[in-house]
């Protein structure tokens, strides 16, 4: 079990560490994410590719601002984040994202199942911060759900 720094902040010990691994497991995803959204951005072709371009360039950016939110918060709490690409890669839950997509849907297609799966997990952990005691955590993770949910439905609607 990790050590966590000497913080003043009022949170006890035990929700500090749930909370920091929660953090820390969402971080590695968003990451991982994060990288396939831009991987997306800069390969994708195809008749839809102006708008697709667009999309995930934003969408990259709302990932960017929210694993910086998550990264800092666990640095709040005493941990340390487990921000490099080396643990992202080895320790994301996702499923590994294809160097050769081209086509603007498949893009779509495969992001949509990312975004789901991080969304899902996001939930459990939303559940697990607030169950620890760590309503902040909790409300972060909630923000991201809800980013992570938008997302979902903007790519769902190019396939639906």
């Amino acid at each position: 079990m990790a050590k966590l720094a000497a913080t003043r902040n009022d949170l006890g010990e035990n929700a500090r560490l749930t909370s920091v691994g929660l953090l820390n497991a969402a971080l590695v995803d968003l990451m991982d994410l994060t990288n396939a959204v831009r991987m997306a951005h800069w390969t994708v072709r195809g008749p839809h590719f102006a708008a697709l371009h667009a999309q995930f360039g934003t969408f990259y950016e709302q990932l960017s601002e929210t694993v910086d939110d998550v990264a800092e918060r666990v640095v709040q709490l005493g941990g340390t984040p487990d921000g490099t690409t080396q643990l992202a890669a080895s320790r994301t839950r996702l499923a590994p994202y294809s160097e050769t997509t081209r086509d603007g849907l498949d893009h779509v297609a495969a992001l949509t199942e990312r975004y789901a799966a991080l969304a899902r997990t996001t939930r459990a952990a939303v559940d697990a911060a607030a169950e620890a005691g760590d309503a902040d955590t909790a409300d972060l993770l909630t923000g991201t759900s809800r980013m992570l949910d938008k997302a979902l439905w903007m790519l769902e609607a190019h396939i639906s």
